[in-house]
């Protein structure tokens, strides 16, 4: 008879091993508990309060651990108790605060006890704002920024009175003056009297102005290798120009934008004699011109990725920008290489483009070569590009006839982007309209007209959460889908379009491939709970579709949920999508940013 144990007797076993171990482990766990009870209730002083005056008072005024060494010791903290407890109370509004030392026995033990009434919490009375200087003139945009002001005044008549807020107050109503016109504005006197006997705060403050600031001459300091232009060019302001602090902020960070410039700070210095022409002072630090980069990545469209990026921010000593890229993807091999000439006081700038691309996408494999020259117009808000473009592609899909396509191509595109923050959007909108097109009588193999249209949407819920929506549409007009460039068809499927559904593999069926239709719309809602400052969940439904004409457009359904981390580069997104037309189920992965 063989003595292997059996599966019934390791299970035995290991069972009342497991029991064992409890018994042996609990009654430490009790002593523990135990001991941590006695350790959190004991203490020298016993406060008595009312709950939410004992929670403030524990948070700021800190009780003795110690037994007193005499009395004499004892009674030096319960002199300074009273005090200490009489300001904490008063930065509460509690002006006449009742104390009383006691000694309360428990048990053997006879500890000294503070007991504190608080009293009637102090209310605002009377609210004085007087203005000096030049925002009193006779002028109605002035009188209705007076006005604006004290309706924004926080502390109205009837609210608590605490210092806190008396404080943070006057900071901000001085900020709101400063921000525009008034760089030199100051609280001339500021007073909180208190009445106890009727527990009352009048409130009083003079602020004067001073005069209204222009911007002056730009001042430049840390420019070494560039041209004063290259700063200047981006002012999105002119010499005599009211001062704003907003106008100082929009050209910091187009500076801090620039890739010749490492660090940026824009400011003046508030000196009254000087209000007609205040001096604009910018001191930055040049970056290196040239460098290498090397990235790698991963994305449920195109797979696993590597790429190698050099750029120079001072090519031909002009302080263009040289950017080339070879970038290597499981499904796409992309080289690039452009130059981006300076914009000039008007936003405007022009960039030179030429790429090869290799594709194998849903059994379509294309090789593509591209250059092109466009002009843009560029604002913190809108981006407008005007460009003329020619490529040549070779189509092979599998199972069909291969193809060279070539199209030279005027294109014009508008983006509109309004957000609260570029990489954690909670409200905002993103919108984005491309027409272009070419013609046989001009190095294309076909006439045709591109349309297209997106637009995004965040709405705030609650402190943290949020819904997304997405909408785009595309329509190519052309007698048929041959002879024009797949850039300018529409395919669907994948991240940013239909999850559920593998990259791209929604279009038309062209031998055993899919390839790029004349039409296509696809929307999506998505709703994002953030459980930590960190950590997210999401829900969403895509649903979309693209094909060669809107009569044989069938619509594709994909739903599912998600993680969100919030990475220094923005949301990190990971999907678990159901295709609803098959019932597959597929992990898409992708950092979740408008673009």
């Amino acid at each position: 008879m063989s003595s292997t144990p059996s599966k019934i007797d390791y299970y035995y076993i290991r069972f009342w091993s497991t029991i064992l171990l409890l018994i042996a482990i609990i009654p430490g766990i009790a002593v523990a508990q135990e001991s941590f009870d006695i350790t959190k209730n004991s203490t020298t002083v016993i406060l008595s309060a009312p709950d939410t005056i004992k929670e403030f008072l524990a948070k700021y005024f800190k009780l003795p651990a110690e037994p007193f060494a005499d009395s004499t010791a004892e009674k030096t903290f319960l002199y300074r108790a009273q005090k200490e407890i009489r300001s904490l109370l008063a930065t509460e509004g509690y002006f006449s605060p009742v104390i009383t030392l006691s000694h309360q026995t428990q048990g053997e033990v006879t500890k000294p006890e503070i007991r504190v009434d608080p009293g009637v919490v102090t209310r605002i009375g009377e609210v004085s704002i007087v203005f000096r200087g030049e925002i009193i003139q006779e002028d109605a945009k002035y009188r209705k920024r007076i006005e604006q002001l004290r309706a924004a005044w926080s502390l109205q008549a009837g609210s608590p009175f605490r210092s806190s807020e008396w404080e943070q107050a006057k900071a901000t109503l001085l900020s709101d003056i400063t921000q525009e016109d008034f760089a030199a504005a100051n609280i001339v006197t500021s007073q909180a009297t208190i009445d106890p006997d009727h527990a009352r705060a009048d409130l009083s403050i003079i602020i004067d102005s001073g005069p209204i600031f222009y911007l002056g001459a730009i001042q430049i300091t840390g420019l070494e290798r560039y041209n004063q232009a290259l700063i200047t060019n981006l002012a999105p302001f002119k010499t005599g120009d009211a001062y704003r602090r907003e106008l100082l902020h929009l050209f910091q960070i187009a500076l801090q934008k620039a890739p010749q410039f490492n660090t940026v700070s824009v400011n003046i210095s508030p000196d009254t004699s000087q209000h007609k022409s205040i001096p604009v002072q910018v001191v930055l630090t040049e970056a290196q011109s040239q460098r290498f980069a090397f990235g790698g990545g991963y994305s449920s469209n195109n797979g696993a990725r590597g790429e190698i990026n050099y750029r120079n921010h001072n090519f031909l000593d002009r302080a263009w920008n040289l950017t080339s890229m070879l970038r290597l993807e499981q499904k796409r091999q992309t080289f690039f290489a452009g130059i981006d000439t300076l914009p000039d006081q008007n936003n405007i700038n022009y960039s030179l483009i030429t790429s090869l691309q290799m594709t194998d996408i849903q059994n379509l494999k294309t090789n593509e070569q591209k250059i092109g020259m466009t002009r843009n117009y560029q604002t913190p808000e809108i981006q407008m590009q005007f460009g003329m473009n020619w490529q040549r592609e070779n189509k092979q899909p599998a199972g069909a006839i291969n193809q060279i396509n070539e199209a030279l191509t005027l294109d014009w595109r508008w983006r509109r982007q309004i957000v609260d923050d570029p990489l954690n959007i909670r409200r905002g909108d993103v919108t984005e309209i491309r027409i272009g097109g070419g013609s046989q009588q001009l190095l294309s193999t076909q006439d045709f007209v591109r349309t297209y249209a997106r637009h995004q949407s965040w709405w705030p819920v609650g402190s943290q959460d949020v819904i997304f929506l997405r909408a785009e549409i595309g329509y190519t007009l052309a007698s048929s889908r041959f002879g024009i460039p797949q850039e300018y068809l529409f395919r669907a499927g994948g991240i940013q379009s239909i999850r559920g559904y593998d990259f791209k593999s929604i279009g038309v069926q062209e031998g055993n491939a899919i390839v790029g239709g004349r039409t296509m719309a696809t929307g999506t809602i998505e709703y994002t709970r953030w459980i930590t400052q960190q950590w997210g969940a999401a829900a969403f439904a895509d649903i979309g579709s693209a094909a060669d004409s809107w009569q044989k457009m069938h619509p594709f359904i994909g739903y599912g949920g998600g993680v969100r981390w919030r990475s220094p580069a923005g949301p990190i997104a990971l999907d678990l999508a159901r295709a609803h037309e098959t019932g597959t189920l597929r992990f898409h992965f992708s950092m979740a940013v408008a673009f």
